[in-house]
């Protein structure tokens, strides 16, 4: 039985198709994040001599508006569709990408800082949970803009035939990118704060 793609609301759910499922994976990424959080907690709590590292705070809270800002214009995008503003939207989604990349560039920088200093996985359980933690979440921006550059590029031409089926779609991401920036807001200050 195949499951039909709905725009309109479910009476049983209160959501549309692509709605119900995004959350339902977002729950499954919670799991994910929890337990890399937790394992970040109870090694840190249990560790008798803790290693403390200095991480670059004014770059993490650089990337920490960078991503805000994004969460801003991808709902921007998602609005701009909801008034019809094909140009709009794409000026928006166009931003959001543009931030999303700007961010995994500063990332990067920090990360080549770190290996020149020889602060690898391997040094000590610091900075073997922070590579863990900000590769993971780095991963998921990647796979988020790849979604938006899909949907820039030739996953635009749903709009002319189905524009409210792009808009949940866009909506969709829009939820997967809030969710990823969110879990920058745990990242930063676990790592650089405390």
């Amino acid at each position: 039985m195949q499951i039909p793609y709905t725009v309109e609301t479910r009476p049983d759910t209160g959501l549309y198709n692509a709605k119900l499922g995004i959350w339902l994976f977002l729950a499954s990424e919670v799991m994910l994040f929890a337990g890399l959080f937790s394992s970040y907690i109870l090694l840190r709590t249990g560790s008798v001599a803790w290693p403390r590292h200095m991480l670059p705070v004014g770059l993490a809270t650089l990337n920490t508006a960078i991503l805000i800002a994004s969460s801003m214009t991808m709902v921007m995008a998602w609005a701009a569709l909801r008034m019809n503003n094909w140009a709009r939207h794409r000026v928006f989604l166009g931003l959001t990408v543009l931030l999303g990349l700007v961010f995994l560039g500063i990332k990067l920088t920090e990360y080549r800082e770190h290996i020149a200093a020889g602060e690898l996985p391997s040094r000590d359980t610091f900075f073997a949970i922070y590579y863990t933690l900000t590769a993971v979440h780095a991963l998921h921006i990647v796979g988020g803009l790849i979604v938006m550059l899909y949907f820039l590029g030739p996953g635009s031409r749903l709009w002319a035939q189905r524009p409210e089926q792009f808009t949940n779609r866009i909506e969709s991401i829009g939820l997967y990118w809030h969710f990823v920036d969110f879990m920058w807001i745990f990242i930063f200050p676990l790592l650089y704060l405390l």
